[in-house]
């Protein structure tokens, strides 16, 4: 069995000149991945073998953004329920509220010399897109310098949201066209979450106008 699967997966992939015995009338639909019929296109001007230099490009464009918030959360009372559950607040919930601070981290990109940063809004809003931003916000750079940030607009709708760190001269990226995307076309994402430093991957785009069900802007790609 496993050298009729290797076999045909020969056939599909390698596009193998085999001959079948039974002959397809005139005319009729052949196979997408028949022999002759698919003809790759050349590979762009300068396309690259390697996204090594891409990513040593664009890579001091992407930060690190990291957030401090204040939340108020219950406190366990092991007494609750019991006669002595009132001496910590609460005589069947929990105990008193407590203060504590809470972080979160992401990632953003540049998109401007003077320091415009964008990023998801859930990453500012304490991981749930519907709060309001939190206290203090911080930008780091790959090099490690790190920003106050103010946030100036953000979307819960999209998840998106925009910050600005006093800076000059920054390296930033800007924006492509999306309606000029298809699938198949290479990606690569580069990120900086969890304080890990870079990342970069690279994949292809899979599908277009994807609708998963999670908002008014629900055509992804």
């Amino acid at each position: 069995m496993r050298y009729a699967y290797a076999i045909t997966t020969g056939l599909l992939i390698a596009g193998t000149a085999a001959t079948m015995t039974l002959q397809s009338p005139s005319g009729a639909q052949v196979a997408q991945n028949e022999p002759g019929t698919i003809h790759a296109a050349p590979a762009a001007p300068g396309a690259p073998m390697s996204f090594a230099d891409l990513a040593a490009r664009l890579q001091p464009a992407v930060v690190n953004i990291s957030t401090t918030s204040k939340v108020e959360v219950q406190a366990n009372n092991p007494f609750a329920g019991t006669p002595f559950g009132d001496l910590f607040g609460q005589g069947q919930g929990g105990g008193a509220p407590v203060t504590r601070e809470a972080t979160s981290l992401g990632s953003g990109f540049i998109i401007s010399e003077d320091g415009y940063v964008v990023t998801n809004n859930h990453v500012i809003s304490g991981g749930k897109p519907g709060n309001g931003p939190v206290g203090q916000i911080t930008v780091t750079m790959p090099d490690r310098k790190e920003y106050s940030a103010k946030v100036v607009g953000r979307d819960s709708s999209s998840d998106l949201a925009v910050l600005k760190i006093d800076g000059h001269g920054l390296p930033f990226v800007k924006f492509g066209d999306s309606s000029k995307s298809r699938v198949g076309d290479w990606v690569v994402a580069i990120g900086n979450p969890y304080g890990l430093g870079g990342s970069v991957t690279a994949g292809i785009v899979s599908a277009l106008h994807r609708n998963i069900g999670s908002g008014p802007f629900d055509r992804y790609i």
